[in-house]
């Protein structure tokens, strides 16, 4: 168990974060040698966000081509495919309003005014045109559809998923820099303003458990009260592959396993085999929750009030960039810098506050997304008449099981 844990990068995350805190505290005392600590502890975590935007483009795109390409089930399974598509837009706009309206009701990143700004500058201006982040996920939904009417459409996927293999192996290297960039932002962070700078972080690791913890006993238990199904079996008939999931802040890792189990649980191989692949490019709920709170907060973070009309732009491209947030640790990480970029209201760098916490928030967000596929496969597959209701309830009422 010892072995497991320092074993994992999440505790060098903690140690990490413990040990910015206690730096940075002392030099917060040491007004002579302020800003030059501060600018070199600042650099190791606006290097790694620099790094991270690098793998904005290349995952948006490869996610999103690879999720509506390989689709291509559609052509035989039309009905189920479609009905998915609505399912998961409507759930994940839910988890999108519902972390905006807490985040907005909580105010985890709400700081006195007269207190000095956490982040730079904020609030650049506008620029012209349209971001790149948005071209490039226009292009990659053409490029996916297109995908489906091409004869050797599986021989380009096939290659595509070796790159995206690739790319999000290279941005699990680069995660294991993640503790560095932590201690620098944290120990830059203490050192300029204080420890005082510590309570906004902890209100948004609360409030982001908080609003998972609802989302997954309001929205997701009624849905599966409404076909008569009971969200707390399912969770604990899944328990093991939760562990996992918790343990690696990957919804991916465990992706086989949950496959397994939902046949199991009397969900036909076909809805199975194209309802769950597909979730983790489109119902990535937990990720909407985090994404529009983390907006919010970092918008609260640099004092901007956002307008009516600016919120429902947020909602608008929280709904097209969390399609590309795939269910691998740090990859939302990544989403959210694209979000940032492509409303152009808050400033990049502001990221760099969230480092510290990003991982913690993981495992919250790769947890509801976990559970949220498994539901949606679930629902689907009952709607759809494919699924077996007598084989559910032996399975997940067997004691042996449970």
């Amino acid at each position: 168990m010892v072995k497991k844990i320092v074993t994992h990068l999440t505790f060098y995350v903690l140690l990490a974060i413990i040990a910015g805190i206690i730096v940075g505290q002392y030099f917060h005392n040491q007004e002579h040698l302020n800003k030059t600590i501060i600018g070199q502890f600042k650099t190791l975590g606006t290097a790694f966000i620099e790094v991270i935007k690098i793998f904005v483009i290349p995952i948006i795109f490869l996610t999103i081509v690879l999720g509506i390409g390989s689709m291509g089930n559609l052509k035989k399974v039309g009905r189920i495919g479609l009905k998915s598509l609505f399912y998961f837009e409507v759930v994940t706009t839910f988890a999108l309003v519902i972390g905006l309206g807490l985040a907005l009701f909580l105010k985890p990143g709400a700081i006195d005014k007269s207190s000095i700004e956490i982040v730079a500058p904020t609030a650049k201006k506008a620029k012209s045109g349209i971001p790149i982040t948005l071209i490039v996920l226009g292009i990659s939904i053409i490029v996916g559809i297109a995908l489906n009417f091409w004869t050797k459409r599986q021989v380009v996927i096939h290659q595509m998923e070796k790159i995206s293999k690739v790319v999000f192996k290279l941005l699990k290297y680069i995660m294991y820099f993640a503790p560095v960039a932590a201690f620098g932002s944290m120990a830059s962070t203490v050192a300029e303003f204080g420890l005082d700078t510590l309570i906004p972080l902890g209100k948004l690791v609360l409030s982001v458990y908080f609003t998972m913890f609802v989302f997954i006993v309001l929205i997701l238990g009624l849905i599966m009260k409404y076909y008569k199904l009971n969200i707390f079996k399912f969770i604990r008939y899944i328990k093991e592959e939760i562990l996992i999931v918790l343990g690696t802040s990957s919804s991916e890792s465990a992706l086989p396993k949950l496959m397994e189990k939902l046949e199991t649980l009397g969900c036909q191989k076909s809805v199975v085999g194209l309802v769950v692949p597909t979730g983790y490019s489109f119902n990535l709920d937990g990720t909407s929750i985090y994404l529009s709170m983390a907006v919010i907060f970092l918008a609260q973070l640099n004092h901007i009030d956002l307008s009516f009309m600016q919120i429902l732009t947020m909602i608008g491209v929280l709904m097209l960039t969390s399609k590309g947030a795939a269910g691998v640790a740090g990859s939302g990480l990544v989403i959210l810098g694209s979000t940032l970029e492509s409303l152009e209201i808050i400033p990049v760098a502001s990221l760099a506050f969230l480092l510290g916490v990003d991982k913690f928030l993981s495992e919250a967000r790769a947890i509801t997304n976990f559970i949220g596929n498994g539901v949606a496969t679930i629902v689907i597959a009952k709607s759809e008449n494919e699924f077996d209701e007598a084989q559910y309830h032996n399975e997940i009422n067997n004691p042996e099981v449970i």
